[in-house]
């Protein structure tokens, strides 16, 4: 069986009666039009094209196939323009939930223009938080969350690492130094999370690499965090999208392994494949490769 791709080369020579032409038509390589064109004859085993001093032809057999090439090609153009006219009707709110942080770096990007030129009729509302919201409750359409996942129902997609490393203000380390190593934090004023984020993978490293360490500030939100340590009272493990985009911090350790875990978009499955959650939830998954530059710096 042929490819239906290669009818519109065929179209595209029949019209302009050269592969050169076809080609600039197509926005394509003239070596791409010949090849797709061969390996639509070579399929359907009969020739379609010859070339003449004047230019490319069609051989009887192409103009048999050449009806058949313009239905195929109205009947796509008629489903892109149903496409096209789904999309602009789409309206309503997609609640996204994420940390804070991130919601500031998507909004610096280009992300949210691009889903909005695709789908004018949508309009995204962050719900910000550095706790889990319950999706399966309906706290929220979509989550963009890191680390494990107790809703087991929730289907979902991978789109990058979290990443976490130590880091210092440049301020600290002109007063106290770095420390030499993992095993010495414990001998430098640290910075954590607040007893509710308690189960959090930072407070939990923290608490194994440094169990008597003085802790000189609790936080109850990873942008506190971030503000601590660049107040110079203290070091602290932050996410390397955070720690290595602000000119006054250094890093001083990682990523850290331990803290290491996986960024997805979860959805609760009887949203999955509502319109308005459904656009969303593929347009992250087209933009994968611009998103792990935000989540991971």
């Amino acid at each position: 069986m042929f490819d239906w791709n290669d009818l519109k080369y065929l179209l595209a020579v029949a019209r302009h009666h050269s592969t050169l032409a076809a080609s600039r038509a197509l926005q394509v390589n003239q070596s791409t039009v010949q090849r797709r064109l061969a390996e639509l004859e070579r399929r359907i085993g009969r020739t379609l094209v010859v070339r003449h001093p004047t230019g490319y032809r069609l051989t009887e057999f192409g103009e048999e196939m050449l009806p058949y090439a313009e239905r195929i090609e109205a009947a796509v153009l008629i489903a892109e323009q149903h496409i096209e006219a789904a999309r602009r009707d789409l309206t309503g709110v997609i609640r996204v939930t994420c940390p804070e942080p991130l919601v500031f770096r998507i909004t610096k990007s280009s992300l949210l223009e691009r889903f909005h030129a695709r789908y004018p009729g949508l309009r995204v509302e962050f719900v910000m938080s550095d706790r889990y919201l319950d999706i399966m409750k309906g706290d929220a359409d979509v989550a963009l969350r890191s680390g494990d996942t107790e809703d087991a129902e929730l289907i979902g997609r991978k789109i990058a690492d979290s990443l976490w490393a130590v880091y210092a203000s440049r301020k600290y380390v002109e007063q106290h130094g770095k420390p030499e190593s993992v095993a010495t934090l414990s001998e430098h004023p640290l910075i954590g999370f607040e007893e509710g984020l308690a189960n959090h993978r930072a407070a939990i490293w923290l608490k194994e690499v440094a169990p008597d360490a003085r802790i000189v500030a609790r936080n109850n939100s990873v942008l506190g965090l971030v503000y601590a340590v660049k107040s110079g009272v203290g070091i602290a493990p932050l996410p390397t999208a955070l720690g290595d985009s602000e000119e006054d911090l250094v890093r001083l350790f990682g990523p850290i392994p331990e803290m290491t875990r996986i960024w997805r978009i979860l959805v609760h499955p009887d949203l999955r494949h509502t319109p308005r959650v459904a656009a969303f939830f593929d347009f992250v998954v087209e933009e994968i490769d611009t998103l792990k530059s935000i989540l991971t710096g």
